[in-house]
């Protein structure tokens, strides 16, 4: 993302998120403030355009955005039961979760970069979004910041459990810096988990794959926001047992689309080479 403009691809997100709520019956994910936050403009053109130009792509990439969005607050909501009150949602963009909280003792930290931080409380003033007291905004560069020292800044609890959500980040990433970042977390206490998604290293991919990616990668880098960051799963697991992870979850497409979006008629399918991982300490 551009140093002091806040991230494209946020934005890009939340309106994948705000057309679920339009489009598609049933929901997999259910936000009320999806088209408030988008400001008063955006959501009304979202409204009037209606399904006109929902191609496959779209749908595919929607899917994937309530996807991974369900999945991180299942797992938040496993973690709740066991008692744990602490949620960072790295890399927040225009994440929704901490205004319709149903936790009354979770405190959640949002860390973003600050731009972008900047830019979503401008959005909740303007919507009338109410913030609550249990929500803290972390402002973090994290590729010349260290995580723990932010979240120290901020009053989080490093003694006491915690869940993270980390979605969409990665692929913007160096590797060193989500590697950096992952280390971090697997200082956590015990009892502590993560959910994050990360793109296949394109060796993977089969001919048709790769070419759907690099289209992808075009667009991304044309909007200032290239692909950094790509990995082996088998390697990428590894190491997160190698950090002290006790349990990983990785899911590919097809066991996204088995779990949240199993005999639907109406096209919405996650597609591409997008994985959505688990572990917990």
């Amino acid at each position: 993302m551009q140093e002091s403009t806040p991230s494209r691809t946020a934005e890009r997100v939340a309106v994948h998120r705000a057309r679920h709520q339009l489009l598609d019956d049933p929901k997999i994910f259910v936000d009320p403030f999806a088209l408030p936050i988008l400001g008063e403009e955006t959501a009304e053109r979202l409204r009037r355009e209606g399904p006109r130009g929902d191609d496959a792509s779209s749908r595919a990439m929607r899917a994937q955005m309530v996807a991974r969005s369900r999945h991180a607050e299942e797992a938040l909501a496993h973690a709740a039961q066991r008692g744990v009150l602490q949620y960072l949602v790295l890399g927040a963009g225009l994440d929704t979760f901490a205004y319709r909280n149903p936790y009354p003792a979770l405190r959640v930290f949002e860390v973003d970069h600050p731009a972008t931080q900047a830019w979503k409380r401008e959005r909740l003033r303007a919507s009338g979004v109410t913030v609550p007291a249990s929500t803290q905004f972390t402002p973090i560069d994290f590729d010349r910041e260290s995580l723990t020292e932010a979240l120290a800044g901020a009053g989080f609890e490093a003694t006491q459990a915690a869940f993270v959500s980390w979605l969409g980040v990665t692929p913007y990433l160096e590797p060193s810096a989500t590697y950096s970042t992952l280390r971090a977390l697997a200082k956590l206490a015990p009892g502590s988990g993560v959910t994050f998604d990360y793109i296949l290293d394109r060796d993977l991919l089969p001919a048709g794959e790769r070419v759907r990616f690099e289209g992808l990668d075009a667009r991304v880098s044309a909007a200032g926001e290239p692909f950094r960051g790509l990995f082996r799963p088998h390697e990428l697991r590894a190491d997160l047992f190698a950090m002290s992870f006790a349990t990983v979850e990785d899911l590919d497409r097809e066991a996204l689309n088995e779990r949240y979006l199993h005999s639907r008629a109406d096209g919405l399918r996650v597609l591409g080479s997008s994985h959505l991982l688990t572990a917990w300490k």
